[in-house]
């Protein structure tokens, strides 16, 4: 269902008597389509998860899904601030006690049951909230403090649903989501520029001496090349960075988080092997590579060393 028509469906606008009033069951089977029905590089759900755990990934997913879209597919930076304000409500009566929307409903008991507190939510918001007001970022540590928002809540959630969440495992998760979210950035340079956002930082670009105008035109040039090589450098650090995380986690999730750290690598491998020229095509890990990244991580003997028996004790 395109997301116009759920936002009217169960927007603030909604026309519908019995909105206040939408079952688990129901609420739980609509993030489950939500889940499955949107395109990532990597399944956020895969048959590796759990299944004790997989209603509260797609809890977890959808409210990051409408969240994203209440930012990116309304069309009218004002009206996304004041949607996303009104999600902050929806969230917030949720950890009152009194979840109304049907991603709020199937997320009560997963926050409930591992005890998450509100600000990974939150963060998430004020993140969207920065899209409609940030379309540039001068700095590095300007695009450091967005992602900190937009990309390591998510995985403070994950450490939150393996019963993970602790000061080192947090700064490695941070790593390896900001590392994500910046390998997606540089896979993307084109497509966000088509939508007015541009996330390589100014001061990069002017210290390697590629202009505005030419990644305005999308223009390929050696000092593209160089300043993508750079940034991809910076990214793939951050993501070996996190490795070590992979052992510290549950082995109900250690292979999912593996993952979804060689996914990030093996798009920047993509992106350095068609040269960094990212502006006339866009790098992507076709289906045969990623079931090889699939079959390494469930075969790293590192995968799942960590705290393995208060979570299988409860998905058994």
């Amino acid at each position: 269902m395109p997301f116009q028509d759920d936002l009217r469906r169960y927007g603030p606008e909604a026309d519908r008597p019995d909105r206040g009033a939408v079952g688990l069951d129901e609420a739980l089977a609509y993030c489950a389509e939500l889940t499955a029905s949107h395109y990532e590089n990597f399944s956020v759900v895969t048959w590796l998860t759990p299944r004790h755990l997989r209603p509260a990934f797609r809890s977890i997913y959808a409210f990051c899904r409408w969240s994203d879209d209440l930012g990116d597919e309304v069309g009218d930076p004002a009206r996304s601030l004041e949607l996303l304000d009104w999600w902050r409500g929806e969230l917030r009566a949720m950890y009152e006690g009194r979840p109304r929307h049907p991603v709020m409903v199937a997320l009560a008991p997963t926050v409930e049951e591992f005890a998450i507190p509100i600000e990974p939510f939150e963060a998430l918001i004020s993140a969207f909230e920065q899209d409609q007001r940030v379309t540039e970022y001068a700095t590095y540590d300007q695009l450091l403090d967005y992602c900190s928002r937009s990309a390591n809540p998510v995985g403070h959630l994950v450490l939150y649903l393996g019963r993970s969440f602790d000061p080192e495992n947090a700064r490695l998760s941070d790593a390896t989501c900001t590392g994500l979210q910046l390998a997606n950035f540089w896979q993307d340079v084109a497509r966000d520029l088509a939508i007015g956002r541009i996330y390589l930082p100014l001061e990069d670009r002017e210290r390697c001496g590629y202009p505005d105008s030419d990644l305005r035109a999308l223009r390929f040039t050696p000092r593209f090349a160089d300043l993508l090589r750079f940034e991809v450098e910076r990214a793939r650090d951050l993501l070996h960075r996190g490795r070590p995380l992979v052992g510290r986690m549950p082995r109900a999730l250690a292979v999912d988080v593996d993952l979804f750290t060689r996914g990030g690598l093996a798009i920047l491998d993509r992106i350095e092997a068609q040269g960094f020229d990212v502006l006339g095509r866009r790098p992507e890990v076709g289906k045969l590579a990623k079931l090889g990244l699939l079959a390494r991580a469930m075969l790293n003997p590192q995968a799942g060393h960590g705290s393995t028996r208060r979570i299988e004790e409860r998905v058994s």
